[in-house]
């Protein structure tokens, strides 16, 4: 009977805790400006315990052997700060009781607002274990998607449909590298608003992952990218991308045209492009009329090559041509400069040649060919007028500005790829002359950032963008939990005094 009482008592004590809402104690982190909450908020304990802001900037703490007491977290967050003590510690000490709660407030540095997180897994995590309400039909898990890397995505039948590349899944580090996908409403269809969040519906596969929507045949994963749907002349709209094919390491050996099919949400083969061939689509497309026709702009750093926005123009790239001024060579050189009369730089639509870029125009300028300040990538800082190295944009028309707006990340600044511009034009050739940093990150790249103008809301006054927020390229071995590896939404003010419109004109 002892034995019996002992092996009891044994189970009793052995038996695990369970937490409900009432057991944790919330810490809420906001904006001091706007009093939203802040994802992507580090909190760590002095005995290195780290805990991360979910989307409603909440923590639920409950941790063994800490509650009931004095509890010191170092705060931190990439583009806003938070005070020091007087031994320089970023931090508060905070009273930690089951079902209590903190407030904290951070400075925002960034001119964007960090508003939630896209993709991956645990994006209300926090939010759902305190009982906080949340936006999301999927709080914690959807698609069995843990991270996703580069986004794009179109308008298509009145829908959103989302893409994005290589994308983990729980039960192993290695899950879709052939394109999932989503479609989501449009908040003007009263569904959700982009402030708060997007509710997509994944496209799953017999397990429930996300499928595969463009598994060309081949060696390696395959890619998309330069997504766009075009309309036909019986009023029907057909999507289309450009899909590469990718081996170790990271080398394309195979770039064609895919179109997708919405009764299977399948992408399929419509044309495999000659891989010599100086232009094809590439990066975020925008459609743009020029002299009555409606072309389609493609470029990673900004859209310099142009195609008839028709489906045969599309797979034709003979069609494709580049704004340069660049002219086809004489001997054995493949091109030359072209100016005028006056020595100015002369800009063309041109055939068979390559689209200008950062690097071809520094091989310009060291073979004295070009002047720095006339190269077309001439990009500078507003407050240091230090030029920019632009990595890729996203491009769009914004009415509230009347501008072509720019969404940019750059190649190298306080972290690799993880710095975030602004600029505008009266075109989407251009020029480019100035810019202003609205997103910064600390050793963590934020890269292939893509603009939403359809979700732009008061015409345009208040722009919508995300990237992939990831350890890649920076150097840093340390991932975020949950937020490594996938997108993240931002919200930019174009009223902001630091944006003003006078400040892109100098």
């Amino acid at each position: 009977m002892v034995r019996y009482y002992a092996l009891l008592l044994s189970m009793v004590v052995c038996t695990p805790h369970f937490s409900l809402a009432a057991d944790y104690f919330q810490i809420h982190v906001i904006d001091a400006e706007t009093e939203r909450g802040i994802p992507l908020v580090e909190l760590e304990t002095v005995n290195q315990i780290l805990h991360v802001t979910d989307s409603n900037g909440i923590v639920a703490f409950d941790e063994p052997g800490l509650m009931n007491q004095e509890v010191y977290f170092y705060i931190r967050s990439h583009g806003y700060t938070y005070p020091q003590d007087g031994f320089g510690f970023t931090g508060k000490k905070l009273k930690v009781t089951p079902g209590g709660k903190a407030v904290l407030k951070m400075q925002r540095v960034n001119v964007a607002r960090r508003l939630y997180r896209v993709t991956g897994g645990g994006i209300y995590r926090d939010s759902l274990l305190v009982g906080v309400p949340f936006p999301l039909k999927e709080p914690v898990l959807n698609g069995r998607v843990l991270g996703s890397d580069s986004v794009v995505n179109t308008l298509f039948k009145n829908k959103v449909y989302w893409f994005w590349g290589d994308t983990n899944k729980p039960e192993y580090p290695l899950g879709n590298f052939d394109v999932p996908g989503a479609v989501s409403e449009l908040p003007a269809r009263g569904r959700l608003r982009i402030q708060q969040g997007v509710n997509l519906k994944y496209f799953l596969d017999e397990t429930g992952f996300a499928k595969k929507t463009c598994a060309m045949p081949g060696e390696g994963p395959t890619w998309i990218d330069a997504l766009v749907t075009l309309k036909v002349e019986s009023g029907t709209e057909r999507m289309f991308a450009k899909y590469v094919k990718v081996k170790a390491p990271l080398t394309v050996y195979e770039r064609g045209l895919v179109e997708f099919n919405d009764a299977l949400k399948q992408f399929e083969k419509r044309k495999v492009f000659d891989f010599d061939a100086p232009l094809y689509p590439v990066g975020h497309p925008v459609k743009y009329k020029m002299e009555g026709v409606e072309y389609v702009l493609f470029g990673l750093a900004a859209p310099l090559t142009r195609v008839p926005a028709t489906p045969d123009a599309l797979t034709n790239l003979p069609e494709y041509e580049t704004y340069t001024y660049l002219k086809p060579g004489a001997g054995t050189e493949e091109w030359a400069v072209d100016r005028d009369a006056e020595g100015q730089l002369r800009y063309q639509w041109r055939k068979n040649l390559p689209p200008l870029s950062y690097d071809l125009e520094q091989k310009l300028i060291q073979r004295g060919e070009i002047a720095a300040e006339e190269g077309y990538f001439y990009l500078r800082d507003i407050e240091t007028k230090q030029a920019i190295q632009i990595h890729n944009s996203s491009v769009a028309w914004n009415p509230y500005r009347k501008k072509w707006t720019m969404i940019a990340s750059q190649k190298f600044g306080t972290s690799v790829l993880g710095e975030i511009w602004y600029s505008e034009a009266e075109s989407p050739l251009g020029p480019w002359k100035w810019a202003r940093k609205i997103v910064t990150h600390h050793k963590y790249s934020f890269y292939n950032p893509k603009q939403h103008p359809m979700f732009a809301e008061e015409n345009g006054r208040l722009l919508y963008f995300e990237g992939t927020y990831t350890t890649l390229f920076s150097g840093n071995d340390v991932k975020t939990p949950r937020y490594d590896y996938n997108q993240i939404m931002y919200q930019l003010d174009l009223s902001d005094p630091r944006l003003a419109p006078e400040l892109f004109q100098q």
